[in-house]
């Protein structure tokens, strides 16, 4: 093997090390901040306004599901109460979080994190 192949396969090698890495590093960061939220959030702390079409609430319910978060959930377009519930809130898009009775716009585990820590119904 020529010297110019060793130092490109050394830095392939290098570069599917850092990768790979990086994704362990970020499951394992998910899991932990999973865990914080699993272990915060009681029966009825989070509700998530969804809608069928929306890709955003599809990864929110996955990511509550895979780190084993309490959540409820209802759906804008067949559920009544909810479709008024998200009117009340504005209805500023979806999935719409409500956190421990505030309103949360999108998902982001860190801020729901945050506020299980800091709001009480």
């Amino acid at each position: 093997m020529t010297p110019e192949r060793r130092t490109l396969l050394g830095a392939v090698l290098v570069a599917l090390g850092a990768g790979g890495a990086s994704h362990f590093y970020g499951r394992w960061q998910e899991s932990q901040l999973g865990r914080r939220m699993a272990l915060a959030a009681g029966a009825g702390d989070i509700r998530m306004l969804a809608s069928q079409t929306c890709p955003y609430c599809a990864l929110a319910r996955a990511w509550f599901k895979r780190n084993g978060v309490a959540f409820s959930e209802c759906l804008i377009e067949t559920d009544a109460a909810c479709a008024a519930e998200y009117r009340a809130h504005g209805g500023p898009g979806t999935p719409l979080l409500i956190v421990r009775g505030q309103p949360q716009l999108g998902f982001d585990p860190q801020r729901v994190v945050e506020r299980l820590a800091t709001a009480r119904s």
